[in-house]
């Protein structure tokens, strides 16, 4: 008797400190994203398309399927360098690099001649290139060609 009042006693403070979460809805399909809130981070590959951004309190989830942005270095083109912030992709090359066209795609396999000159507005200083593009959903990849 004494052992189930003290098993009591031991388990009863630990129902007083639960906190109530809940999941209203969900569906399980492909994707994921990452979620930052105060000093949590959620990376997953878990999500759809259509779920849009959900929050609550101190807590966002942005749904959706991963994309792919990164580049492929053209032997003898200049070194291109990305930077993805805020789903803005900036791409740069160092100058000089006359004759260089940037070009995109969004699939690496597939008939040649996938690769479109990107006709954004370039940006030039004294040593650098860049183009600003906002990241498209699914996959983007860039490369310099010298037609």
């Amino acid at each position: 008797m004494k052992k189930i009042i003290l098993l009591i006693g031991l388990l009863l403070p630990s129902l007083g400190v639960a906190q109530s979460y809940s999941v209203d809805w969900f569906t399980i399909d492909g994707g994921g994203g990452l979620s930052t809130g105060g000093v949590y981070t959620v990376s997953g590959t878990i999500g759809q398309p259509d779920a849009g951004l959900m929050s609550g309190g101190n807590f966002t989830l942005q749904g959706g399927f991963w994309g792919v942005v990164s580049l492929i270095q053209t032997p003898g083109a200049p070194l291109l360098s990305i930077t993805l912030t805020n789903r803005i992709v900036t791409i740069s090359w160092p100058t000089p690099a006359d004759g260089f066209l940037l070009e995109q795609t969004n699939r690496l396999t597939g008939l040649p001649g996938l690769w479109p000159g990107v006709s954004s507005g370039y940006a030039t200083n004294s040593t650098k290139i860049s183009v600003t593009l906002p990241a498209s959903p699914g996959n983007q990849y860039f490369r310099l060609r010298k037609p």
